[in-house]
């Protein structure tokens, strides 16, 4: 991958920009937890810290090490980024069991809402000399039934061709490849961009010391990132792969799923086409 040090995000920033992020989509804040479910979980998880200690005997010096990155990454700002790495594919995979519909995927912590707003077709926001093969992705929104949903909103978001995401690289400016794109009285889209780049977390913080030390590779696959969603209709949250592309079979982040594959052909006119088609289950 072509970088510089201008282009290319730190941890830190990237830390702080996602975190701002997360703070602004909950800023109405969640449900009220049960009691008995924070004790049941957090017992849990102490369970399997304290069964881990022990199976692998870990020693104080282990320990306090532990306790210094842990420290590290609070500072850093890099929970973000840790949590939708290494935590969040699971959560989907358990709200995965009781959900209808295309397939879905993490969050991740590059999302940023309220993005511009486009009819269908639309192109995404670019630079004037935007990398990147074209992509012209296609496809149709419907319901468990088959019916089209009309209107539906697509809030898709990317990295570019270098595998930076607008919001947190420093020279991309601010809604690049992002929007959120409404589709036509029968469900249809077509959404014009760039293919993306597969990308390496960033490295230079606490998450990254964590990777080089246990020998795991820190990329992500190329994806495109979906919000669908329609009223009275649940939002899914997904990501689209490429076929055939590198990091597919060793995401980081574990995310991956062959039902969410795109297999993008190459056109006469140089752009690749994908299609997709997105399928809503009714709120309950």
């Amino acid at each position: 991958m072509t970088t510089t040090e201008k282009h290319s995000p730190t941890a830190a920033g990237s830390g702080a920009s996602a975190t701002e992020s997360f703070r602004r989509a909950s800023a109405e804040g969640g449900a009220a937890v049960d009691p008995q479910r924070v004790d049941a979980v957090v017992r849990a998880v102490l369970e399997g810290v304290h069964a881990a200690i022990r199976t692998h005997e870990v020693t104080y010096a282990e320990f306090q090490a532990a306790k210094k990155w842990l420290i590290e990454v609070g500072e850093g700002g890099e929970w973000p980024l840790f949590l939708d790495v290494f935590v969040e594919h699971v959560v989907e995979e358990v709200a995965a069991e009781t959900q209808q519909g295309t397939k879905g995927s993490i969050l991740g912590p590059y999302y940023l809402p309220g993005q511009r707003r486009l009819p269908s077709p639309a192109t995404l926001p670019q630079r004037p000399d935007e990398g990147g093969t074209p992509l012209v992705f296609t496809g149709q929104v419907r319901d468990v039934d088959g019916n089209p949903v009309a209107g539906a909103e697509l809030d898709i978001w990317q990295a570019d061709e270098q595998g930076y995401y607008s919001g947190f690289a420093p020279d991309i400016p601010d809604g690049n490849l992002r929007g959120v794109v409404a589709a036509d009285d029968t469900g249809r889209f077509e959404i014009t961009t760039v293919r993306p780049a597969p990308y390496q977390i960033p490295t230079d913080g606490p998450t990254g010391a964590l990777c080089a030390a246990a020998g795991w590779e820190p990329w992500r696959p190329a994806h495109l990132h979906l919000l669908v969603r329609a009223p009275g209709h649940r939002q899914i949250t997904t990501q689209l792969y490429f076929q055939g592309g590198e990091w597919l079979d060793a995401d980081i982040a574990g995310a991956t799923k062959p039902e969410l594959v795109l297999d993008p052909q190459p056109q006469a006119d140089g752009r690749l086409r994908a299609e997709y088609d997105f399928v809503l289950e009714p709120v309950a």
